[in-house]
């Protein structure tokens, strides 16, 4: 079923990491990542990994048109002058024969870096090089993407009733993840090693994906960042023209009846300092408590228009 949207004008910020779209899978929301892409503009673009499931397109072929427009979009943008960066995960591994080669003016890299607008260096790199199962247990990675795959399609057979009874979307597999003590450890702990390799290598912070939990803060001192995906929770990291990081949402279109970008929840998280004190030790890339990265109506409708439309990368 496709979105139903309604116009509005682009937001542009200086970059924009989005990952985990998994292009090839019936569950990849590509019509809502096309609108995402037309209505939000960057100079820079990193697609942080797993944007193809080549593990899925291996037991069978499942290729929409929208996936092939979301590629096609990306390209144009490229064309546009934005800079994109590609640094394949696990899931698109067989990209990773091509690093150091550019296509259709997108770089493809085993990592990146990218400097901030206020200076920070911070590591892009997808993640998968820390997980131990990938790494050493590569069969129990496929038995647990294959069950994940099962979760999916369970859910969306229990949403589709719940629409019918007028609830809003639940997600099962976010649910066991925050459930499950082993899974909450296991991102705990991912999270905290991002942390440690970045500090490790002298950088200001790091911004992975992976794991499917969208998150930026700070973790003893280091920007842990991770973009989220585009199967369930529908999720970018973008950072400002100041430099300052914020995780945004397009909104399912099991919960409403538009996709819209829901708040922010580091934002929506953040507690205004105590009278007398100066909010400027709220970290620069941290939303400040003071103006929290609301977003209006008009600004968090979009419409899917034809998607050969072409929309400049840059304002």
């Amino acid at each position: 079923m496709q979105p139903d949207t309604a116009s509005t004008s682009s937001r542009h910020y200086r970059a924009i990491w989005i990952s985990d779209v998994h292009l090839g899978t019936s569950g990849c929301r590509a019509d809502h990542l096309l609108d995402f892409l037309k209505h939000n503009e960057s100079d820079y673009l990193y697609l942080v990994g797993d944007i193809v499931d080549g593990w899925q397109l291996k037991k069978s072929w499942y290729w929409k048109q929208s996936h092939n427009d979301v590629v096609q979009k990306v390209l144009r943008k490229a064309r546009k002058g934005c800079q994109v960066v590609y640094v394949p995960g696990n899931h698109d591994e067989a990209a990773r024969h091509y690093v150091g080669l550019d296509f259709g003016g997108i770089a493809i890299r085993r990592e990146a870096e990218h400097t901030t607008a206020d200076g920070k260096r911070l590591l892009i790199i997808h993640g998968d090089e820390f997980d131990g199962v990938i790494q050493h247990i590569k069969w129990l990675a496929y038995v647990g993407d294959s069950l994940y795959t099962v979760i999916l399609e369970l859910n969306r057979g229990f949403n589709w009733l719940r629409k019918q009874l007028g609830m809003p979307y639940w997600s099962l597999s976010q649910y066991l993840k925050h459930k499950v003590k082993n899974a909450v450890n296991f991102i705990s702990d991912f999270e905290k090693i991002l942390a440690g390799e970045a500090r490790r290598r002298a950088y200001d912070g790091v911004i992975c994906g992976h794991i499917h939990k969208a998150e930026v803060r700070d973790i003893d001192g280091i920007l842990y960042g991770n973009s989220g995906d585009w199967v369930e929770s529908l999720s970018a990291l973008v950072e400002h023209a100041d430099g300052r990081l914020e995780v945004v949402y397009w909104t399912e279109l099991q919960s409403a009846p538009e996709p819209t970008r829901r708040k922010n929840k580091q934002s929506a998280g953040v507690t205004p300092p105590p009278a007398g004190q100066a909010a400027a030790t709220q970290p620069a890339w941290l939303p400040q408590p003071a103006t929290p990265a609301m977003l209006t109506q008009a600004d968090t409708t979009a419409q899917l228009s034809d998607p050969t439309q072409e929309t400049p990368c840059a304002s």
